[in-house]
């Protein structure tokens, strides 16, 4: 790792072969295991694993204390924030060895995760969706769809720009002014 371009605290582990991309910043006491691919310009808070096989995009920004295990996959711009627990076995026994039942669990561009909510393995964010803190997600999450609860449940729609937008069938929002169309249940740009 000679002359990187990346920053990772002297608290920290990063087992190669890893990838970090440029800007990247690898908090204390965090673990990068092998065959793991951050992307660039990422915030990686504070005690936090990425496991083998784990793939992070461009800018996400994970706050303190998170797992993220084999089969977790998080497209550019994710937010995690902290203590946010990810899954990847649907049904776990320290008895018996699952190893080749991992379930992938996608979040897409710009999703936000709320601190302290649980994601069951084998779902799918969907872009710019917001996951309220403490929810607890079992099934898969709309583009731009606000969940919460236990287990979460939609609540209503995200802008773009992390605003609820208000009720309708083209709601725009308030702050930055995009537009939205409802068409068959799902949220569209423009």
């Amino acid at each position: 790792m000679g002359d990187r371009d990346f920053f990772v605290h002297e608290s920290s582990y990063v087992d190669q072969p890893a990838s970090i991309g440029a800007g990247t910043k690898v908090w204390h006491f965090c673990h990068v295991m092998k065959d793991a691919a951050i992307g660039r310009d990422c915030v990686i808070g504070q005690n936090v694993l990425v496991a083998s096989g784990v793939r992070i995009g461009d800018g996400c920004k994970i706050q303190n204390n998170v797992s993220l295990y084999t089969g977790v996959v998080l497209e550019d711009h994710v937010f995690c924030g902290p203590s946010i627990v990810f899954t990847n076995v649907v049904n776990p026994r320290s008895e018996i060895v699952r190893k080749d039942e991992y379930r992938q669990t996608l979040v897409k561009r710009g999703a936000t995760l709320g601190a302290n909510s649980t994601i069951v393995c084998g779902v799918t964010i969907g872009a710019y969706a917001f996951v309220g803190a403490g929810a607890v997600v079992t099934h898969d999450v709309a583009d731009y769809a606000l969940v919460f609860g236990n287990p979460a449940r939609q609540q209503g729609w995200m802008c773009r720009c992390g605003v609820r937008l208000p009720e309708g069938q083209a709601p725009a929002c308030a702050a930055c002014g995009r537009a939205y169309r409802l068409h068959s249940g799902e949220l569209k740009e423009g």
